[in-house]
């Protein structure tokens, strides 16, 4: 009997994800070849991830070479900002496609004398859905939300948080003129994941920014 077309949604689905497992594993052992410290952030348009980048590319650029691989729909704008604080940057545009998948990212490593670098950032595509379904072989995630985009943020995005590493909350500067409690967001994530590693920040006055490089380097 042929299969209906729910059923073989759901097979090519399964069989895409898994093929991305299989690259991201690849992805991870090359990182790992090169005792490489590799992170992907995401986060939604607007949380603060390239400006986060801007500054932690600033202060450790001198003592680290870095790589930073910048997914977007379109344009250079972001790789452009990061090239300017020191590190190397490389814009994939991903088109009609809301998130980078570990077959981007591999293509990148092939094409890149990986041996140069220490650190290498994945910025993800703006977007708090879709990165959930595809993990690069990084050897850590880092989510960025910011105190703007409501107090209800992590609840309604629980995966990415469940499957991540580090949360980040950023723009506190702003607490003074936006009624959110931090400690709730921070209840939340960790509701999601106990072992999420949790830390307000500022991407604007570099509040807390040393603590979250000290967790990146050292941890």
């Amino acid at each position: 009997m042929p299969q209906d077309n729910t059923s073989r949604i759901i097979e090519l689905n399964e069989d895409l994800i898994q093929h991305n497992q299989t690259l991201a594993q690849q992805n991870l052992a090359y990182f790992e070849k090169f005792n490489i410290k590799s992170f992907d952030i995401v986060g939604a348009i607007g949380a603060g991830k390239t400006a986060l980048l801007e500054i932690i590319t600033k202060k450790l650029s001198k003592d680290y070479k870095i790589l930073v691989i910048n997914g977007d729909v379109a344009t250079r704008i972001d790789a452009d900002r990061i090239e300017k604080f020191g590190a190397k940057a490389i814009q994939i545009n991903t088109g009609r496609e809301c998130a980078l998948n570990s077959y981007h990212i591999s293509q990148v490593l092939k094409s890149i004398d990986l041996g140069m670098y220490n650190i290498v950032f994945i910025e993800n595509v703006g977007n708090l859905i879709c990165p959930s379904d595809f993990i690069l072989g990084t050897s850590k995630r880092i989510v960025v939300v910011s105190i703007t985009e409501g107090p209800w943020v992590i609840r309604k995005h629980p995966m990415l948080f469940k499957f991540s590493d580090i949360a980040v909350i950023n723009k506190i500067d702003l607490l003074d003129i936006m009624d959110i409690n931090v400690n709730e967001m921070i209840r939340d994530a960790k509701e999601i994941n106990p072992d999420i590693k949790i830390l307000p920040i500022s991407a604007e006055t570099g509040e807390n920014i040393p603590k979250l490089i000290d967790l990146l380097i050292n941890d």
